[in-house]
């Protein structure tokens, strides 16, 4: 067993016999201690193959909960795990391979389907399972250990760099505040290509000595009777708002067979106040949340129906380990109430852009990390998101938050998804363009929408233009690909303003 240099040698020193992690798919089950050896026979594996301090290994395969294993070898080795997004197209793939350029590429079926050459993953873990274990020291936490392609949602992802430091920041700050025990149980499938699968779900759940279940991907009916079979015990679900409404949707969704839930935690995508109350409604606490893969957990909501229920849609709170401020166009602070970009200090965030200089250039202000993102805060350091910097428009000389928009539109019964895009008008400027997926079953005109908008919304931001589409574009970590909806063709639309 090694030396306590991370958070699964911890736990097998203080907990050896306690269930770690379990691959849903294959059966396979691993103690604590047991998790501890894989580690350290992948580290074995990994060096035999020349993986160095500073090395990346690139790993491009569905979800196994081996892959928490994997991603700690290389912490143990000094090198840093690169998650490949499965769902990109083989170009896409090649780019991102030539860019973090890793000394080894590991896959299962994926290699092939992508056109890559590497070595296959199932190969490599049956052979590293019999090597002696690799003895590490204690982890340096400033070290690089994991590299994580951002959406990409406007152009080419970037590789944001995360040191052990940068992820057990993550494990504290959810654990405070989602109320991880060590009698938590996560059931993760969210895709471990993305922080929300390979590190919310797991860090915050390996500090504390919990168990954390990898699922191989998210099948909705699957995944609800997993949340309510008291054999699993799950405890805490993540998903973006899209999955948790398809959870709804689906036949065996029976509210009183998931009670025993801490919660399910959502972020990723605006949530609609109607939707959170709904399951408020039915004594589930929905606890929606803001991260990045460049910062990990930053706001959360508190695990109580009643205080959520009062501001519903919010990002929550932030603990006192990240820093927060909300800032005009000068940088200069914004009165509370009023929206600004969001910026972040602290140990969470992340150390930079892989082989970006002039990206981390425009990133980072006086130590700051600017997100992007423009948010709003209350008196009591409850944040909103509005909306992403580069997709708000003008409109009229008028700031128009797109999230806005697709909030109030998502309350419309036959609005099964939406999102809101500006584009150019030689009157106003810039104006909307409604992409509306409706319900199945359900036919409305653009004129019925906008009306239900209008007296709900000032009307510079009513859409100009609507389009109803079969689904809306969207990555591998279900965000909404804007730059896709931008190059559709305008309708004629009938409201004037």
């Amino acid at each position: 067993m090694g030396a306590a240099g991370d958070f699964i040698a911890l736990q097998a020193l203080r907990r050896p016999d306690k269930l770690a992690a379990v691959d849903l798919a294959s059966g396979a089950r691993w103690t604590y201690a047991e998790l501890d050896d894989l580690t350290a026979r992948l580290a074995a594996g990994l060096a035999v193959r020349g993986l160095n301090l500073g090395d990346r290994l690139a790993v491009l395969a569905k979800n196994r909960a081996e892959l928490i294993a994997l991603q700690h070898a290389c912490a143990r080795l000094g090198a840093a795990y690169v998650p490949l997004n499965w769902r990109l197209s083989p170009a896409e793939l090649a780019a991102l391979v030539e860019d973090c350029d890793p000394a080894l590429l590991l896959g299962d079926d994926q290699l092939d389907s992508a056109g890559l050459s590497g070595e296959a993953l199932e190969a490599f873990l049956v052979e590293a399972r019999g090597l002696a274990p690799h003895a590490h020291s204690k982890t340096d936490p400033e070290r690089i250990s994991l590299i994580l392609y951002t959406s990409g949602t406007s152009g080419m992802p970037k590789g944001a760099m995360l040191s052990e430091a940068n992820l057990t920041e993550t494990a504290i700050n959810f654990s405070i505040l989602g109320e991880v025990t060590d009698r938590s149980v996560f059931l993760c499938d969210a895709p471990m290509f993305h922080i929300i699968g390979l590190v919310t779900n797991v860090r915050p759940t390996l500090m504390r000595g919990g168990t954390c279940l990898v699922s191989d991907a998210f099948v909705p009916d699957r995944t609800l009777d997993r949340m309510a079979d008291p054999e699993l015990g799950v405890t805490h679900y993540f998903c973006v708002p899209q999955m948790a409404a398809a959870l709804r949707e689906q036949s065996n969704f029976d509210p009183a067979h998931l009670q025993g839930l801490t919660g399910v935690f959502t972020g990723g995508a605006p949530h609609p106040a109607p939707n959170i109350n709904a399951w408020l409604d039915d004594g589930i606490c929905i606890v929606d949340g803001f991260g990045m893969s460049e910062t990990g957990t930053v706001f959360g909501m508190p695990v109580d129906r009643e205080l959520i229920r009062k501001r519903a849609g919010s990002a929550g709170q932030g603990t006192p380990r990240l820093q927060s401020r909300i800032v005009d166009a000068n940088g200069q602070d914004c009165p509370i109430g009023e929206a600004g970009e969001l910026w972040l200090r602290g140990p969470g965030v992340f150390k930079g852009y892989w082989r970006r200089p002039e990206a981390n250039e425009g990133a980072f202000s006086d130590g700051w990390f600017k997100t992007g993102d423009i948010a709003i805060s209350d008196a009591e350091g409850y944040h909103w998101l509005v909306d992403r910097k580069k997709d708000m428009f003008i409109s009229g000389g008028e700031n128009v938050y797109p999230a806005e928009i697709e909030a109030a539109l998502c309350g419309h019964p036959d609005v099964a998804e939406c999102a809101i895009v500006g584009v150019a008008d030689e009157r106003w400027g810039e104006v909307g363009h409604a992409f509306i997926v409706t319900r199945s079953g359900h036919d409305a005109t653009a004129e019925a929408f906008m009306g239900w908008l209008d007296g709900r919304l000032a009307r510079y931001k009513l859409p100009r233009h609507v389009s109803f589409i079969d689904a809306l574009p969207r990555n591998g970590a279900g965000k909404v690909l804007k730059r896709e909806l931008r190059d559709y063709p305008l309708p004629e639309m009938a409201r004037q303003r």
